[in-house]
């Protein structure tokens, strides 16, 4: 199995040196930051393999740095752990980017399971299957890649995978619970308007519908990806 490098952004000691623990006894690497400037130098210079990220971080604030991470890497998967409990500061840092979003207190066990979700996703072992191609719309899930007229979009781990299981599934309804349990996994317990927000983000990058598949808000219902007869 592959080490992964775990960049810990945390400016409480006591849990850095707890999550580096449980991190190290999985058999990985972890990397110890407790501020944000000093936690994006590592980001750069280290090139790890996930960030867990704290939001009330002295210096820089853990939302400027999912900016800036994100603003330069589109995919490595960042997970917000933090005390901020709200919805709307679940919403907000989902809309920046992060993968997963944890509230302290947290049970180390459960942050792992949660790491190897993402780590799962962001590093699958895929088949053919994983290719798929409507008209002007690509989508190679072996690249995390997706096309759109032939341009390749840059979008997190998330919104990619909420777009693959869309077209994957065409003309069939989901509620936001039934995507969160496809997509997010059946132990995920954020707010089922993370999918509102995820996707207004994958609206706003394919751009306008083709006439070929729309992405469609059912009213009460949900969402579907809907695609007409093709030649």
């Amino acid at each position: 199995m592959k080490k992964w490098k775990v960049l810990i952004i945390e400016d409480d000691v006591n849990i850095c040196e707890l999550i580096s623990l449980y991190i190290e006894k999985q058999g990985h690497i972890a990397i110890l930051s407790t501020d944000g400037e000093d936690g994006l130098s590592k980001f750069y210079d280290e090139q790890p393999d996930m960030i867990i990220l704290d939001i009330m971080l002295p210096k820089l604030d853990g939302w400027q740095v999912c900016k800036d991470i994100r603003r330069d890497n589109s995919t490595i998967p960042i997970i917000m752990l933090t005390g901020m409990g709200e919805s709307y500061d679940k919403i907000r840092g989902l809309d920046l980017g992060a993968d997963d979003y944890i509230v302290k207190p947290f049970d180390p066990n459960e942050l792992i399971a949660r790491m190897k979700a993402v780590m799962r996703r962001v590093h699958p072992l895929f088949d053919e299957k994983e290719l798929i191609d409507w008209p002007s719309l690509a989508i190679d899930m072996n690249q995390y890649q997706v096309l759109v007229h032939g341009k390749e979009l840059t979008m997190p781990p998330k919104e990619l995978e909420l777009l693959y299981f869309f077209a994957t599934h065409p003309n069939q309804v989901f509620s936001r619970l039934q995507l969160l349990d496809q997509v997010w996994g059946f132990d995920f317990d954020g707010d089922p308007r993370t999918i509102d927000v995820h996707v207004k983000r994958l609206r706003e990058k394919l751009g306008h519908p083709t006439t070929q598949w729309a992405l469609k808000t059912i009213r009460g219902v949900g969402y579907k990806f809907e695609v007409t007869a093709v030649d």
